[in-house]
Parts: structure tokens; sequence; C-alpha cells
């Protein structure tokens, strides 16, 4: 196995921020990942970055009405933001608008370009005239062939999930002009897939059926099997890299060729502050390459990129893909455009000082093989029963004992102990689960050595035996402080703020894996630690609460026609309806109520009477405005007093986008008086 790791994680689009799902499904696994490989003294490389290319960078911006810079320079910085927040450690976190990425891709599409790799084709495509611009795939809309749902994509129908490609839409229509667009002939190039199903079957069919997941494995070969066809590297965008060749204008390299050449960009980048070689992890054969994604990239990951860089010649291949599956949130699938997500840059607002709890929340609920969910009535079980109930309360009670009954020293103890065993055993096993890509099988692993030390201190009872004898105490808590530091050590890829804080009461500093495994004395007799503060809290119920319920007003908003409205008051029954008296009334005189900028006086006439009404109109209609418009007015409101003056009544109005006011009329003129309902 190489000394050398070049780990990546999946590029996240820059045109939102990154949730639970993204976090549970790439990010927390594979800086579990790399973390460990450094603790076996590896020399890793752990590189991410925003892709700030596509389509949906363009969608967003266009909804928002602003540049898809602007776009991409607001998201990358709260990603960026989240991911250090929660103790993501990428060696460099870069942007796919950055110079050395475009030098980068652009010099890339040009060696396949000069040794012959691309095919030049001309198809026609969707291109909307009033746009004046060829359309993307996701700026295409209409009726899905499969469903009938009347706002499918040119690529997807989200409703019934069914892959499609613009020509199958029924009534295709423009997102940019609402028109019908028309095809026109243009000129892309083409990277022929179909000459590299041979490579591509002895390389993963042949090579990987044992080592990779299932769900990589099977997913690759059902794309062989199926034939691989020629796919265009270059498309009519004006968002982009440029494409680097003459008579090339207009057009940018496919966001699926630019955003995987990032990994070596970013690469490149860290390597130049860092004083390394970018080639020695990406064009050495002494370097195992492993790609953290989520299943929705596998095609990328394992069939065009692989095929890209055999083309180009100098690259080396993928040593592993481990694709996780999709994370659900309170049994319902986790949505972007629904705002159905729990968002990481909210949870650490909402939980300061809590990353930890995520961290391991969501890597034992890691969608590893099969689609997982998550519930915040769970994250509270494990953070209470689990972090606060074994993990913590071990931590503590060793440190607390010790500071108690020998001022904070290591005691002397039996460095043959058998109990000593277990953590060289625990730090082997978590080592063989975690190369093998098994994160919650590590994680539980972690986790029963903290239940082994919680059950030796539940069974010697050093508390007790403090009064009968000492020296048996002096070895219990002599043991348990080689447990604890053991626990802090193999704590760090999971929890790395919670294994600094157990360094910190120790007063010890991290060590190398492999000294773990094979070391059984891992903090002296002598050693003095300091005093420990709780290494958890409670998460009460109210906590919880309010984030459900958080979810719930999402679930209510998604059911709204217009995003704008209000919720729905409490409801009332037929008899209550029934008691209320609307009427058509017209406004015969107004004016403006002394010392109150909101109120306007107004004499009505209902048709049952001449009565006055004072309403808060005056910042939408001046009193001449309204003299003889006819409204709608509630008879039967008990009458009030408002600034000395009596109402009888209220007019219906409604609240336009502009925040102005605006009365509700009869379509026609009818006499006032007449009931409405």
């Amino acid at each position: 196995m190489s000394n050398r790791k070049m780990i990546t994680a999946a590029l996240p689009y820059a045109n939102g921020p990154v949730h639970i799902g993204h976090l549970a499904g790439v990010y927390i696994p594979a800086d579990v990942y790399a973390r460990f490989q450094r603790r076996l003294g590896k020399d890793v490389a752990f590189i991410c970055g925003s892709d700030e290319h596509g389509i949906p960078i363009t969608i967003r911006a266009k909804k928002e009405g602003v540049t898809p810079q602007d776009i991409v320079d607001k998201y990358h910085e709260i990603i960026k933001k989240s991911f250090a927040d929660l103790g993501i450690s990428f060696d460099e976190y870069s942007r796919t608008t950055s110079k050395k990425h475009y030098e980068t891709s652009q010099d890339f599409f040009k060696t396949l370009y000069e040794k012959g790799k691309f095919t030049e084709e001309v198809s026609e495509q969707y291109f909307d005239e009033q746009a004046n611009e060829f359309l993307a795939d996701r700026y295409i809309v209409g009726t899905c062939p499969n469903c009938g749902n009347e706002n499918a994509y040119g690529d997807q129908c989200e409703k019934c999930g069914s892959t499609l490609s613009p020509s199958e839409l029924i009534n295709p229509k423009s997102m940019l002009s609402g028109n019908v667009p028309v095809l026109k002939a243009t000129k892309n190039w083409y990277l022929p897939l179909n000459e590299y199903e041979s490579f591509l079957n002895e390389w993963i069919i042949e090579g990987h059926k044992d080592d990779w997941k299932p769900n990589v494995y099977g997913q690759v070969k059902s794309w062989l099997n199926d034939g691989l066809k020629p796919r265009a590297m270059t498309r009519d965008l004006n968002w982009g890299v440029p494409v680097p060749l003459p008579g090339a204008e207009g057009k940018v390299l496919y966001v699926w060729f630019d955003a995987p050449i990032g990994y070596i960009s970013f690469t490149k980048e860290w390597a130049e502050k860092n004083g390394k070689d970018w080639k020695d992890y990406w064009q050495s054969e002494g370097s195992d390459l492993v790609h953290f994604i989520g299943k929705d990239n596998i095609v990328f990951h394992c069939i065009i990129f692989p095929s890209m860089m055999k083309a180009h010649g100098d690259y080396i291949m993928p040593k592993n893909v481990p694709a996780f599956e999709f994370l659900n949130l309170e049994n319902d699938k986790i949505s972007t455009s629904r705002n159905w997500a729990v968002w990481a840059h909210e949870y650490v607002e909402d939980f300061p000082g809590q990353q930890d709890v995520l961290r391991y929340a969501l890597l034992s609920s890691a969608p590893e093989t099969k689609d997982n969910n998550f519930t915040w009535k769970d994250f509270q079980t494990k953070n209470n029963s689990e972090l606060v109930g074994i993990f913590g309360n071990f931590i503590n009670r060793v440190a607390v004992l010790i500071n108690k009954n020998f001022d904070g020293v290591i005691p002397e103890g039996d460095i043959n102990a058998p109990e000593l065993e277990e953590i060289g055993f625990k730090a082997t096993e978590i080592k063989n689960y975690l190369e093998n890509y098994e994160f919650r099988n590590a994680l539980t692993s972690f986790m029963n050595l903290a239940r082994f030390g919680n059950k030796y201190l539940a069974d010697e009872e050093p508390w007790k035996t403090i009064k009968t004898d000492l020296e048996k105490t002096k070895n219990i808590l002599f043991i348990g402080a080689q447990i604890a530091v053991a626990l802090g050590n193999l704590a760090e890829p999971f929890l790395p703020f919670t294994a600094q804080k157990i360094y910190d009461i120790f007063n010890v500093k991290q060590m190398n894996w492999n000294d773990i495994e094979n070391s059984k004395v891992l903090i002296e007799t002598g050693h003095k630690i300091n005093v420990a503060p709780l290494l958890f809290s409670q998460i009460e119920d109210d906590v919880i609460e309010a984030q459900i319920q958080k979810l719930e007003q999402t679930k209510q908003n998604n059911k709204k026609t217009n995003p704008n409205a209000t919720p729905m008051k409490e409801q009332i029954n037929f008899d209550d309806f029934t008691k209320i008296d609307l009427r058509t009334a017209t406004i015969i005189e107004a004016e403006k109520v002394e010392k109150a900028d909101k109120l306007l006086k107004l004499t009505v006439d209902t048709g049952v009477d001449v009565r006055t009404v004072v309403s808060g109109i005056a910042e939408s209609f001046t009193p001449e405005e309204v003299i003889g418009k006819q409204v709608m007015i509630l008879l039967n409101l008990a009458p009030r007093k408002i600034r000395g003056i009596e109402s009888q009544g209220m007019l219906l109005l409604t609240t336009k986008s502009d925040g102005k006011l605006s009365f509700v009329t009869p379509d026609d003129q009818v006499e006032n008086g007449v009931e409405i309902g």
C-alpha cells in the first residue's frame, strides 16, 4: 500500500449552502479517512473546492437578478466557512473560477485536442431566438412524456424521476423567454467514450470486482453493458471555462470536463504553497488516488474522468471510489428546492460548540451501502445516551477521580494488566474498518472501547475501594487513564474538537496510530493532568422540538401557491362563518386623523346606514383618492374607539407585492348594502 494518499471530495456546487446530506454522504467520511491516514504517518493531500460553473449557478443568478460571479462569490465563502466550522480538514479548498484552474483545464483540453482524442460533430440543439442563445437542458421545460408533469426539465422530471432529453419533452419552452425554442445546428467537441470500453472493463470490471463497493461496481458494469457513446465535452454557454481553440467563441468546457480537473488544479495550488511537486500525487504510481463522492456522481468519476485521464496519458487511475448513497431527513428526501434540509451553517449557529455531535450523528447514520435517515429525535438520543452517557461519562469519571484522590497525578499501575490489551485490539479493529471505508463499524468499535471503560469502572468501583484498598484503586485509575487517553487519540478522526479537549484534560499530545496499537502505556505514572470540563451536555426536548417545528414550517410553506402568503389563521366552524355580515358600501367622505400618520376617518354609506370607519390606509391612499370608492365592509364588527373616534366596521383590503394596500371591490358597480357570501 502506498505511503502517499491523494484524497478528493466531490466539489459542491456554489449555488447554495451545504446540508447534512452532503456532509454524511461525502465530506465527513472523507475527512475521517484523511485524518486517519495522516495519523498513520502517510503523506496526505486532501483536496476540494467549489464547483462554480454549470447551469445551477446561472439559474440561481437569474432568479436572484444578479451575475453568476455574484452567486459563486457568496456561496463559496458560506460553504468554505461551514467546512472549517465543522472541522473538515482540507489541505486545500479552492474554486473553479481561479486562474490556476482555468489554465489547468484549458491545457488538459488542448493536450487531448492535439493528440486527436476528440471528434468534431455538428448537431441540432434547442435555441432561444429571443434570448439569442443555445439552451442547456435545464433551461428547457415542458411536459414529461412519462407522468404528464408540465414542469419537467430537459434532463429530468423531478416528479417521477425519469431521465430525459430535451427532444422527449412535450411542448418544450425556454425558461429564458417562455418562447418555443427552435432547433439550430452547432459544432461541439466530443470524447468518444466507446473507445475506452475495453480499458474500463479491464480496469474496473476485472480489476476491482472484489474491493470496490457493490453500488459503484454495479453501476459502472450497467453503463458498460449498455454500451458507451461519444459525449460532448464543450457547450454553447456564456458561463464557464472558454474553449481554448480558434473559432470556438461562445463555447465553454462541459462542466463535468472542467470540474474534476479542479482536483488537479487545486493540488497544484496547494503544492506551490507548500514546496511540493503536484505530479507526485497525480502522476506517480507511488500515490493512491481516492475519490469520495455521492452515488449520483459515479458515472463521472468512474467513466468520464478516467477516460479523460487515460486519453491524456500522464495520470494514475483511482485506487478506490467509495460512493455513498443518499441521506433522508425525517423520512423524506432532502431537497434544496423545497428547503427540506438541515443546513450546515444554520446548525453551527443553532448548536454552538457542538460540531462533533453532528459529526457523530451523521457518521453513525452514514448511508454507506443504502439510503439512510436522519431524525432530530435520533440525533438527541445519540448525544444524550452515547456521547454524554457513555463516552463523556467515562472520561469525566476518570479525570475527576484522579484529581480528587491523587491530586491530578497519574498513580502507579500494572503495565501488563489484561484490560490494557483492549486498547491495541480496538485500535487495530478501527484501522481495518477505516482502510475498508466502513465508517459506521469503525465508529461502533470506538464507542465499544468507551463502553468497555465504563464497565471496567462500574465493576471495580474505585469510589469504594479508595476507602479500603489504596493500591487497588491506584491500579484501577492507572488503567482508566490509559483507556481515556487512547479514546482521545482514537476519537480524533471522528470527533476532532472533542479529541483536543481530551488532550488538554490529560495534558498529552496526539500520537501516531501505530503507537496506540502497540503501546500499553499511553500516559506515564507521575504525569499531572488538568481539571476536566464536561465534554458533552444534554440536549433538552425543547431544543429538538424547535428544530422539528422549523421543518414543520418548511412543510407548510411548501404547500403554498404564493410563497409570500401568511400562514392560515385558526380554523372556525360554519356557525362562526354565518355570523359574518359582509356588505357592499361606498366611501362618501374622508379626512386624515390628527396626529396619526396612518389613519383616515371615513364616512361610509352601507345601504343600511351611514357610519364612521377609522382605517389605517393613509400611507397608501390620500383622502381624495378614496372618496366615491365602492368597497366591502364587515358590517357587524363590534364598534371600538380609535384615537377617540368610534369606528363602526372594517373595510376589506389586501397588501400588494410593493407593500401598498389595495381595496377588495366588486367587479361591477352594485347597490350599497348587497350581502356578500
